[in-house]
């Protein structure tokens, strides 16, 4: 029951995670700093660059949660265990978002007129990203312990 309400958890928290600011960022301190969420992220890239804004919008919207929902499915017994291999492809996906984010973090830190902090928005949807990881692993064990051999 624990495994269900943790996996249920996620669905409420990716959504705030995706709203928090992941970042603050500017051009020198003396300027102030501009919150960066997903969502303000991806606002950004419609306006400039559709293809990777689908791509971004997939990788950090739709596979994390669409994973969550599946794995929630599979703990209720509404959905085929065998469907987890494919449910972890998609977490694998969802965690190149993280991968991204670090990687245009330590970018624009190397730019001497950038100043960029990381926000607790970061932090939560990192900890989303792996716990909805650990809880597919969790799942795809109870499930292979469930199936007679």
């Amino acid at each position: 029951m624990i495994l269900r309400l943790a996996t249920l958890s996620l669905l409420v928290l990716y959504p705030i995670a995706w709203f928090a600011p992941l970042m603050r960022a500017g051009l020198l301190p003396i300027f102030g700093l501009s919150e960066i969420s997903v969502i303000t992220g991806l606002q950004s890239l419609w306006k400039s660059d559709v293809f990777l804004a689908l791509v971004v919008t997939i990788f950090a919207l739709f596979a994390p949660y669409v994973k969550t929902i599946g794995t929630a499915l599979i703990q209720w017994n509404l959905l085929d265990a065998r469907v987890q291999p494919a449910l972890n492809v998609l977490g694998k996906l969802a965690m190149a978002d993280i991968f991204l984010i670090a990687l245009y973090i330590t970018l624009a830190k190397g730019i001497s007129y950038a100043t960029i902090e990381t926000a607790w928005g970061l932090y939560l949807f990192t900890l989303c990203i792996l716990a909805s990881l650990v809880l597919g692993l969790l799942t795809d064990r109870q499930a292979k312990a469930q199936t007679p051999t």
